[in-house]
């Protein structure tokens, strides 16, 4: 299998890792603006070689794009123009309902899929690749009926191979549910950084910093190029999503200024209640943070 990966960071870098190592990918072409990122990637061994995009396309059985949602807007078309046939072509980005939009009437849009594996790290470049970082974890497919039969069906092939749970949205849908339990999270882990970095004394409060702050705050080191547009794309759920947050925040805030240590105790238990729904032991809802979404299981 001929496949181009468009974008050679973690996301791109992984999936050609995985791929190579499954076997899935016969032969692996890579696409990266930066060429910088290009020489690793080859160096790396991640893929093969590296082309421009006019080349890469050409002869290839699935193209892979996972840049930045912005970046999409002029490639993707360009890709769909420039294919034949056969080609499958398949998104990694995690706001789809504009991306959809944008090709819904496109004469090659049953060849493409809108597809987001739910796995990251805080990381970037193909130098943070990481072996297994799909594994058993959720890839959300939007709206499924737009694309052809055999396209999706290699996609959910690649997917499976990866060992990847498939659930299937609408676009709408999948943009909605990923405003709470991807994006908000770095929304909120990048303001916390920001409160943090605000504090003239700030040194001592790194030196003091324990594995909760870290591991809270992690997220606050992802790209700026990567979820910029992110939030950008997915303006009117994130600003929902913030809202709702920021209104939960103001009841701990004030429990704690009136000294509501009741209503404090309240708020601390409610929120324990999502262990048994990290724990797997809601029905509707799958364990990992980057799993809290429902599934829409398309039906055999």
């Amino acid at each position: 299998m001929k496949i181009t990966i468009i974008g050679l960071g973690l996301i791109g870098g992984s999936l050609a890792k995985d791929l190579r190592k499954t076997k899935f990918a016969t032969e692996l072409t890579g696409v990266d603006i930066n060429e910088a990122n290009a020489a690793k990637a080859v160096e790396l061994g991640l893929v093969d070689r590296t082309e421009t995009l006019e080349k890469a396309i050409s002869g290839s059985d699935i193209i892979l794009i996972a840049i930045p949602v912005d970046k999409e807007f002029e490639t993707l078309p360009y890709i769909l123009d420039n294919i034949d046939n056969n080609t499958t072509v398949a998104d990694m980005g995690s706001a789809k309902k504009i991306i959809t939009d944008l090709v819904k009437d496109h004469p090659k849009r049953k060849q493409f899929i809108a597809a987001h594996p739910m796995s990251g790290t805080e990381d970037s470049g193909p130098a943070a690749a990481l072996e297994g970082l799909f594994r058993g974890k959720i890839a959300i497919i939007c709206d499924h009926e737009e694309s052809g039969p055999q396209h999706l069906a290699l996609i959910e092939k690649m997917l499976q191979s990866l060992e990847m749970d498939i659930a299937y949205m609408t676009s709408d849908e999948q943009d909605h549910s990923t405003a709470f339990v991807s994006h908000l999270p770095h929304a909120a882990a990048f303001a916390l950084a920001n409160a943090v970095l605000e504090k003239t004394d700030r040194n001592i409060i790194f030196d003091l910093a324990s594995g909760g702050f870290r591991s809270t705050v992690r997220l606050a080191k992802s790209s700026c190029s990567m979820w910029k547009p992110i939030f950008e794309q997915n303006q009117q759920y994130m600003v929902d999503s913030l809202n709702v947050y920021i209104k939960h925040l103001q009841q701990f805030r004030d429990s704690i200024q009136h000294r509501q240590f009741d209503k404090l105790e309240e708020l601390i238990l409610n929120a324990n209640k999502i262990r048994s729904i990290l724990d797997g032991k809601n029905n509707h809802l799958i364990k990992n943070e980057e799993k809290i979404v429902k599934l829409y299981t398309k039906q055999q």
